[in-house]
């Protein structure tokens, strides 16, 4: 099913002129693969979080994004990860809308000057919601447009000692709803995976929506993470899960799990939808300086805020 659902988007690519925008967005190669262990003294190294960016052509979200790549451009860090939430929203489908709003981003990131590791977020999923004109017999329904752009929704690869694995929080339910879930197939290929890593290398995993979070014990509402995250912490209790970074409730948050892995909610690039803070969170994003085998964080003001303000005047 899987091999003929990759046809059948290589025939569309084909027919509709996009085939050449399968490569990944910059000139890295994650991989499935893993690393035996490297001693990470010595290999000190700083990277940028940057989740929920939301791009839009409207609100001047792309005069806000361009700031934040300016930002993140000045601090030069040896990469960029993403945390979902790319665009501003496919789940409506309409195809020539939602493609250009991944063309924007794809477009807009080849400003980093650094390798670029993006994760998927529910306003990435192509057409799932009921009003979509598109359904799943289409190309590029639920993942396909993502993948088009930006290759395998899960995937790791090695930095400096450290290993950072991306994964894909989001399925569809019976109804034309998202929920937080790691399917079947991706948990299998962790569990494989992970047998490759040294249980010594300090491990950092990106999801959507998060893994632990403590957002609806102060807020109520139903829960904002994924479902059956404790089946992927279950497979890598043995191993050195230094940190999680997540994102999808716009608001900053970090914690420690019983003196071993640390999670970073990573607040947004977009805010309130571009309107000013949510949960009065400011804009911005997550840069971490790694020494050894640990970490600090800083949450960064990439000066929207201040402009967005002044505008408003």
């Amino acid at each position: 099913m899987r091999d003929h659902h990759k046809s059948s988007r290589r025939s569309f690519l084909k027919k509709a002129g996009l085939a050449t925008m399968a490569a990944p967005l910059m000139s890295f190669n994650p991989t499935h693969g893993g690393a035996s262990h490297i001693n990470p003294s010595n290999q000190d190294f700083d990277f940028s979080f940057l989740t929920d960016i939301h791009i839009r052509p409207d609100r001047d979200a792309p005069d806000g994004f361009q700031m934040a790549i300016d930002k993140v451009n000045k601090m030069n860090p040896d990469f960029v990860i993403t945390g979902g939430d790319l665009v501003y929203d496919v789940m409506r489908g309409q195809f020539d809308k939602s493609d250009s709003l991944f063309k924007l981003y794809a477009e807009m990131s080849k400003s980093f000057k650094m390798p670029v590791y993006n994760c998927i977020g529910n306003h990435d999923l192509f057409g799932i919601y009921e009003e979509s004109p598109e359904g799943p017999d289409h190309p590029d329904y639920k993942y396909g447009m993502w993948e088009r752009y930006f290759g395998n929704t899960y995937y790791a690869f090695d930095h400096k000692g450290w290993h950072f694995i991306t994964l894909n929080s989001l399925e569809v339910t019976p109804d034309k709803k998202y929920k937080g879930y790691y399917h079947k197939a991706q948990l299998e290929w962790l569990e494989s995976h992970i047998q490759s890593v040294d249980k010594k290398t300090p491990i950092v995993i990106t999801t959507h929506l998060p893994m632990v979070c403590v957002f609806t014990q102060i807020n109520g509402g139903n829960p904002r993470t994924v479902s059956n995250a404790h089946e992927a912490f279950k497979i890598l209790k043995d191993h050195n899960l230094k940190l999680i970074l997540q994102g999808h409730i716009h608001w900053k948050e970090y914690g420690l799990a019983n003196d071993v892995t640390h999670y970073i909610t990573g607040g947004s690039i977009a805010g309130n939808g571009w309107k000013g803070r949510r949960h009065n969170t400011p804009e911005g994003f997550m840069s971490i300086r790694v020494k050894d085998d640990q970490f600090r964080w800083e949450y960064i003001d990439h000066g929207w805020e201040a402009e967005r303000l002044r505008r408003a005047k």
